[in-house]
């Protein structure tokens, strides 16, 4: 379930940097929708954060420390 959880936070992540690198939302263009959203300058700069988030989370599928439990 954690892995399940790790991955749905990546793939939001990585949406969220798509909108605020590009204005482009992945998620709506797959599942039907406004695949472009406008953004303001500091939100497109928060968007980004989470995606740079994001990839830094797919470090923690090999994270080994918490398995023994």
């Amino acid at each position: 379930m954690a892995k399940f959880a790790l991955t749905l936070v990546i793939i939001g992540a990585l949406n969220w940097l798509l909108v605020g690198l590009f204005q482009w939302d992945l998620v709506s263009a797959l599942l039907g929708g406004d695949s472009h959203r406008a953004s303001s300058g500091i939100s497109r700069i928060v968007y980004t954060v989470v995606g740079l988030c994001g990839i830094y989370c797919v470090r923690f599928y090999s994270d080994d420390r918490h398995s023994a439990r």
